[in-house]
Order: structure tokens, then C-alpha cells, then sequence
């Protein structure tokens, strides 16, 4: 069910948090924020570059966390 994934999202989130919280927030501002590449690179203080490198990681950690 709906539900399931979402609850399984949340935990590998919180697990992501655990590992490395910098990434994980970038998740949280990116996709539940809304917050643009360049939005969150601002609000963060760090480049865009960065912040496009740390999507990129924090969502094959997830993808992988989540077909387990």
C-alpha cells in the first residue's frame, strides 16, 4: 500500500540522517521543500555544483535503501 512506501521513504530518510544529515537536508529542501537547486545551494551556503553533486548521492542511497 500507499501508506508502506511512504513509511519506508521516511525511515531510510532518517537513516540518511544518521550517515550524513547534510544530505539528507538537502532532500528534505529540495523535494518536500520545494526549494530550487539554486534555492537551497543559497540557503545552505554552499554551490550549486555542490548541491547538484549531493542530490545526485542522497537519491541512489535512497534508491538503493529503498529496493532492498
Amino acid at each position: 500500500p500507499e501508506e508502506d512506501e511512504v513509511l519506508d521513504v521516511d525511515r531510510a530518510l532518517a537513516d540518511l540522517a544518521k550517515l550524513e544529515p547534510r544530505l539528507a537536508q538537502v532532500v528534505e529542501m529540495r523535494y518536500f521543500g520545494g526549494l530550487s537547486l539554486e534555492e537551497t545551494a543559497t540557503a545552505l551556503g554552499l554551490s550549486t555544483a555542490t548541491i547538484n553533486n549531493e542530490t545526485r548521492v542522497a537519491r541512489a542511497w535512497l534508491h538503493r535503501e529503498l529496493s532492498r
